[in-house]
């Protein structure tokens, strides 16, 4: 029997209709067992891991803003110190946002309502880590810098204060200081005396006195939900390996790295301070981030995140491509996906998604702590 074309087109889109309504059964279901992360805003304070641009009109040798540095990154060499995206970069996609973050100097009125970046080249804890370098903002700069801003905020949401604390409550902040407290103070001993006046324990304490001082004051400015990151492995850095004295030019420097951990240490039971004093911090949700854990985890397991090159620099001079950091049109190496580090000190775009896929989704309490960013942004 021959179908009419009449039937023929009521059952086609009979068809359609059904194919539409189980696609979108799928697809709402879909979405509630993976829902997807939202935040209103992205504020961020740190050095060069997360600098974007904020160094580059001021009179300092730690500045990006020159080929090759970008050369995987759409917009090309903006500050940032590496060939593409930071950990911070790819956090605030992983978190909602459909652009970067822009630097706090280039922020305009209304961009600040959905965030802003502070971090800066050289920076550190103390004010005068990274003066070997030129011209920086240290943390307690940037958390001025973010306190100037509020002003902006409040007009833009009508001048109530209470709605300036609600929206801030929901925005998420990420603090990543330390590395340059080490780097470019207590290990640089023909600077600084740092390390004649503190053992390493009596400088770590001295720090996280500081520190706690500063995340204590962004608590107060309306930090709620802050991500504090950990000092990553400085004793595997090309810079650190390019001055080891040892044979084995992959071999880390141990004494640097247990050092820096005295801090980690420390950091993550002042999270636990953070949280657990309600007295002091009502509503208060820190996550302390293992930057040191997770990258000993991309250093020491190469294969496991499809690396080849470990202890060189894709861009660099000398030993370890770590003696002279990459310099102004230099040509870097071609397979910047097989390299965990970018430059002297930085990791390449590679080993930042991969850093911050795993602080966004991790199960486990060594690598973020107590909770992961994907909960953290959805409480």
């Amino acid at each position: 029997m021959e179908i009419s074309a009449r039937h023929k087109r009521s059952f086609s889109f009979l068809v359609a209709l059904l194919f539409w309504y189980f696609n979108e059964a799928w697809s709402w279901t879909h979405a509630k067992e993976t829902p997807q992360v939202r935040v209103p805003c992205f504020f961020i304070f740190g050095d060069s891991l997360v600098d974007n641009g904020n160094n580059n009109d001021i009179l300092t040798l730690a500045r990006a803003n020159y080929q090759p540095y970008g050369v995987d990154f759409p917009q090309g060499p903006t500050g940032r110190f590496s060939n593409g995206r930071t950990v911070v970069d790819v956090l605030a996609q992983l978190v909602g946002f459909s652009t970067y973050i822009p630097p706090h100097s280039e922020t305009s009125r209304r961009s600040v309502i959905a965030g802003a970046n502070f971090a800066s080249g050289a920076a550190g804890i103390r004010d005068e880590t990274g003066n070997n370098l030129g011209a920086h903002i240290p943390m307690n700069q940037q958390l001025s810098n973010f306190e100037g801003i509020l002003p902006e905020i409040r007009r833009y949401l009508g001048g109530d204060m209470k709605a300036v604390e609600n929206h801030l409550s929901k925005c998420i902040f990420y603090s990543g200081m330390g590395s340059n407290d080490y780097l470019n103070n207590y290990f640089m001993t023909n600077y600084y005396t740092t390390s004649s006046q503190f053992t390493p324990t009596a400088y770590a304490n001295a720090l996280l006195q500081d520190y706690s001082r500063q995340l204590a004051f962004l608590y107060q400015l309306g930090g709620r939900k802050v991500i504090v990151a950990g000092v990553g492995q400085i004793g595997c850095i090309p810079y650190e390996l390019a001055r080891y004295n040892s044979t084995d030019q992959s071999r880390c420097n141990e004494d640097k790295n247990n050092a820096v951990n005295l801090f980690n240490s420390g950091l993550r039971q002042l999270v636990d301070v953070f949280n657990h004093n309600n007295a002091q911090f009502p509503g208060a949700k820190f996550v302390y981030l293992d930057s040191y854990l997770s990258s000993r985890d991309l250093y020491s397991k190469p294969k496991t995140y499809g690396f080849d090159v470990v202890d060189k620099a894709c861009c660099g001079v000398g030993k370890n491509n770590g003696q002279i950091t990459c310099l102004p049109f230099q040509e870097p190496c071609e397979n910047r996906s097989k390299y965990l580090f970018w430059d002297a000190f930085h990791p390449t775009e590679i080993a930042n998604v991969l850093l911050a896929k795993k602080a966004f989704t991790t199960k486990n309490k060594s690598y973020a702590y107590p909770i992961n960013i994907q909960q953290l942004a959805t409480l």
